[in-house]
């Protein structure tokens, strides 16, 4: 897909590139071996490592360069339409234990760049909910409500520093934005200075539960711990099916530089748009970057270049001086009852804790998590660990789960049943994709810009769903549960752990 604006790269992750560890030498024994370094898992291990335990970090790919490294970066107690629904079905207490356990995240990442002295372009700035919809505003006015009950400082408004009216807004004071991989990578380091060990390049592909417990990485190595976090976005394991209870959702991203003086200095979220956020981070020479992400999407859904091309027109119409210099896109998975799961990994785990589900707010979510499960396993339970135990249920989630059930069975009996998506190899123009029947299999083919063919098998190694092509990011997307994979076949994001298998076509 050729003619998106900017560059298909994450602005975190360009301006800062971070240090390189190395994997494992050989077999290992810690205390405690977290598997997955994004924010969630790096502020565990960082708890863990200050509290004095020995600690390994174990990444598949980068530290803080999967989900982490192309989020949006709000840092914030405002997560959406939120505090009226939590109020409705959880009750008034735990709305209020869900907004304590999230302010108390954004403030720690204030305390601990003080402590450590990170530069992380971390500013103060009020969040909105906005509408551009008079018939919303009710349901805004129920949520400040709800919010303000919570013990938030919120309040209804109808005036914004955005560039077009809007109908009324929820603001909420004093939340935050920042660099996540300035912060994310400082926090690694010391976590190596307080004798922690981090590696990269070791997917976990195996876990035996027992005391202790025992990880098997893809090269063979063994760690060997008393207890593990697996934090890897959606759980690479399937024993504690949460997998029935996630929803993953993509959004892209486009950024652009902006003339300082007309860029809105708080954070903006509305569901209108099929999505829109809007946020700012510091530039030099009088420039901020805009950073507008929207779009929302199931995994394999296509058309993603259609969506880019939405969102950055939308980008140009509200801010016509803005000039486009990256893209990317960012994924996260929901529970089915919009509440993280954290804590045990399934209802027999004493060992085994999990951090997933994070629903878009993966900032504060993340930090929220770290601190749970550090405090978990020195035998200490926080006010809120019962809001986020993963062993709950909800007679009110039952719609939900349904629904999302019912859309993977569409996907994993009805793509099967449906004709390929195009007859044969050769009609896959250059630098695209399709699923393809050659000698009675499906395969996933794509071809090169140069014309070559590339095969694998278009059985998502997770659960088995066929994968869909995503022209824009040229990867293959499982709409079940969200796995990604590269054009060869190699794993880009999870629960899946093995590649796609090469498949020949002669």
């Amino acid at each position: 897909m050729t003619g998106l604006p900017g560059t298909y790269e994450s602005y975190w992750m360009e301006t800062a590139p971070g240090s390189a560890y190395s994997g494992p030498a050989g077999d290992l024994e810690v205390d405690v071996a977290v598997v997955g370094a994004g924010i969630a898992g790096i502020c565990a291990a960082w708890e863990l490592a200050r509290a004095g335990r020995r600690v390994a970090l174990l990444e598949a790919d980068r530290v803080a360069a999967g989900v982490t490294g192309y989020t949006t970066a709000k840092l914030s107690v405002q997560h959406g339409m939120i505090y009226a629904r939590l109020r409705s079905s959880f009750g008034a207490e735990q709305a209020r234990l869900y907004a304590r356990s999230q302010q108390e995240a954004v403030e720690q990442v204030g305390r601990v760049a003080a402590e450590l002295g990170i530069d992380c372009e971390l500013e103060t700035a009020p969040s909105h909910v906005y509408t551009e919809r008079p018939d919303a505003v009710d349901g805004l006015r129920e949520e400040a409500d709800a919010a303000r009950e919570a013990g938030l400082p919120a309040s209804f408004v109808e005036e914004t520093e955005l560039p077009f009216p809007v109908a009324g807004a929820v603001r909420v004071e004093g939340q935050a934005q920042f660099h996540p991989r300035k912060y994310l990578l400082a926090l690694v380091a010391d976590l190596v200075r307080r004798g922690g060990v981090v590696h990269e390049r070791t997917r976990v592909v195996s876990l035996h539960e027992g005391e202790p417990c025992r990880l098997t990485t893809e090269q063979g190595t063994e760690i060997v711990a008393r207890d593990v976090i697996v934090a890897t976005h959606y759980p690479v394991f399937d024993r504690a099916l949460l997998f029935s209870r996630l929803e993953p959702r993509r959004e892209l991203v486009v950024a652009a530089e902006l003339p300082a003086d007309l860029a809105p200095r708080g954070t903006y979220l509305t569901h209108e748009h099929d999505t829109r956020s809007v946020r700012t981070a510091p530039l030099s020479d009088g420039r901020r970057l805009l950073i507008v992400t929207g779009e929302s999407f199931t995994p394999g859904d296509g058309e993603v270049g259609a969506r880019y091309e939405r969102l950055a027109a939308w980008t140009g119409e509200h801010f016509p001086q803005a000039r486009v210099t990256h893209r990317w896109a960012a994924q996260d998975n929901s529970s089915t009852d919009g509440v993280p799961f954290v804590g045990r990994f399934h209802p027999g785990s004493r060992h085994v804790h999990v951090a997933a589900g994070f629903g878009g707010w993966g900032m504060s979510n993340g930090v929220m998590a770290g601190r749970l499960l550090a405090a978990r396993i020195a035998g200490e339970e926080l006010p809120w660990s019962a809001l986020y135990d993963p062993g709950r249920f909800h007679v009110r989630e039952t719609a939900s789960l349904m629904k999302l059930q019912g859309s993977v069975v569409k996907h994993f009996v009805g793509d099967r049943l449906a004709s390929s998506h195009v007859d044969e190899v050769e009609q896959i123009p250059p630098g695209t994709g399709a699923v393809v029947r050659v000698g009675g299999r499906r395969c996933a083919v794509y071809r090169d810009e140069q014309g070559t063919a590339h095969s694998v098998s278009a059985r998502c190694t997770h659960l088995g769903c066929l994968v869909h092509f995503n022209d824009a990011e040229r990867a293959w997307e499982c709409p079940c549960h969200g796995s990604r994979f590269a054009p060869d076949g190699r794993v880009l994001q999870g629960p899946a752990v093995r590649p796609l298998e090469p498949r020949p076509l002669d």
